[in-house]
This record gives structure tokens, sequence and C-alpha cells, in this order.
């Protein structure tokens, strides 16, 4: 082969190689943000089924009377008219 020849494909071989990894807006880059942009939108639907969670608990916390019990039993220790409150403590050493 030529010099002139080699030079050539070595500069269309360079050439390839820069296309593919180098640049800034490189194949690798390429790939890189395309797998970014499904783990936002992963983290999207992720976020949104939360929400949806949350707005269904803020509802029932509102409107719902046995959802409004439930928490003042758990979280204030409440108790209704009658009911005599037991408690278990450990033992101590």
């Amino acid at each position: 082969m030529k010099a002139s020849r080699i030079a050539v494909v070595l500069v269309g071989a360079g050439g390839l190689v820069f296309g593919f990894g180098g640049g800034e807006y490189g194949t690798l880059d390429l790939w890189s943000l395309r797998r970014q942009i499904r783990e936002e939108r992963e983290a999207i639907r992720r976020l949104r089924v939360e929400l949806d969670s949350l707005r269904r608990l803020a509802e029932a916390l509102e409107n719902d009377p046995a959802t409004q019990e439930r928490v003042a039993r758990e979280a204030f220790g409440m108790l209704r008219p009658g009911e005599i409150l037991y408690r278990v403590e450990p033992l101590k050493p």
C-alpha cells in the first residue's frame, strides 16, 4: 500500500473512533444521556405513584371517620368512652 492510502485509512479510522467516543456529543455521551432519561422517567413514575398514595391518604384523613379514628388511636393514644387502657411494660433489671 502506498503511504497516502495508509494515511487516508488511519485518518478515516481516527474519525470513526472520534465520532464514536470523542467530542462533546459522542455516541458514548448519547448512550449516557438516554440512560439518564430512562432513570429520570422511572423516578417520575415512582413519584407519581407516591403522590397518588399520599392524595388518597389525605382524602381519607379528611373524610373517612374510620381512618380518622385509627390515626387518633395510634398517634395520640385516644380511647372511646368506656374503654380501658392496659399498658404492658418490660421488667427493669
